[in-house]
């Protein structure tokens, strides 16, 4: 069932700042919230779908330029329009995530049937989750990792000040127990990249995510790789999938690059059919926006659904934290 043909729809666009309990450091960028766009649809009988998107920073998507993009489509919204439609009304990026989501959130209330009994998956499951640590010193790194007690893999946020390696180091020594990967947001070169390898293997690094600049994805041709790379800024949607066959092991699936959940199964399906593992991960925000990750989770071999955790306030009900790993209610977003 989708909601093309079933009566007018009642559009609600609104911004939100999602305070978070510390900033976050990356590549390039320093985060002090997370700032979202969230899209309601109601339909003649009351239901209402849910979706919400944070935008990909690196492409100045943000929830202004989300809602104007929205704003401009309100009357073929209104109108009904379906998922399908929407693929070829707006471009990836966080407003159709957000109309995406509130779509197939709508379409589990009608129909009686749940988001993953629709995409025709199994009846999901806890994934185990990487709690994420921003680059700071590499002693408060490690604090937080042990903070982190919970958590059953970490990912480290690393950049190119040559302090990498103490990072990991310190994070290792301090965690012994956990999975490791790390994350460059595009910030090594092939130099830096080579002097830090054998410390990511001595501290039993499983993969390092986005390590060069996008457009230098020929820097990974003929690299040695004893460690998996897996690139997220370099493959946005399926179009990007074929220039990584050979580059990567893993495609990193994140709903506000790609432009909902429609697309994220989509290119599940082409990347897994072109050889890749799969990841899903996030942009930051809340509980809404974590849930129809948590469905293309199920598919993945890598999860990376920790925004929540960093906020100070979230929805009630929630996404659910618990011995390393995340567990969706359906109450939550998708649910019958």
């Amino acid at each position: 069932m989708n909601v093309h043909g079933c009566g007018r729809l009642r559009l609600q666009a609104r911004q939100k700042s999602w305070a978070i309990k510390a900033p976050f450091h990356i590549t390039g960028y320093t985060f002090i919230a997370f700032d979202a766009l969230i899209v309601e649809l109601t339909d003649e009988e009351g239901r209402t779908g849910r979706g919400e998107a944070q935008g990909v920073y690196y492409r100045h998507d943000t929830p202004s330029t989300m809602q104007a993009q929205i704003e401009a489509l309100r009357a073929p919204v209104e109108a009904g329009i379906d998922r399908q439609a929407l693929q070829k009304l707006l471009p990836a990026g966080g407003a159709r995530n957000a109309l995406d989501c509130a779509l197939w959130d709508l379409e589990a209330r009608r129909s009686g049937k749940p988001v993953w009994q629709l995409a025709g998956l199994d009846e999901p499951k806890p994934l185990r989750t990487t709690y994420t640590l921003g680059a700071e010193e590499p002693e408060a790194m490690a604090e937080a990792a042990k903070a982190y007690a919970d958590a059953r893999a970490i990912k480290l946020k690393l950049t190119d000040d040559g302090r990498s390696a103490e990072r990991v180091l310190a994070v290792r020594q301090a965690r012994p127990d956990v999975w490791l990967m790390v994350d460059a947001n595009q910030g090594f070169t092939r130099e830096s990249f080579a002097r830090l390898l054998p410390t990511l293997d001595q501290a039993r690094v499983d993969v390092v995510e986005q390590p060069f600049p996008v457009g230098k994805e020929d820097w990974l041709d003929g690299l040695d790789r004893p460690i998996r790379i897996a690139a997220d800024e370099s493959v946005q949607d399926r179009r990007d999938l074929k220039k990584m066959v050979g580059r990567v092991d893993v495609i990193n699936i994140k709903l506000d690059k790609c432009g909902g959940l429609t697309e994220a199964l989509a290119i599940a399906g082409e990347a897994r059919a072109l050889g890749f593992e799969l990841m899903v991960g996030n942009m930051g925000g809340s509980s809404l926006a974590m849930a129809p990750a948590f469905v293309v989770g199920q598919l993945c071999d890598v999860v990376d659904l920790d925004g929540p955790i960093s906020l100070i306030d979230d929805y009630t009900p929630s996404v659910v934290y618990e011995d390393g790993s995340v567990w969706c209610p359906e109450a939550v977003w998708g649910g019958a």
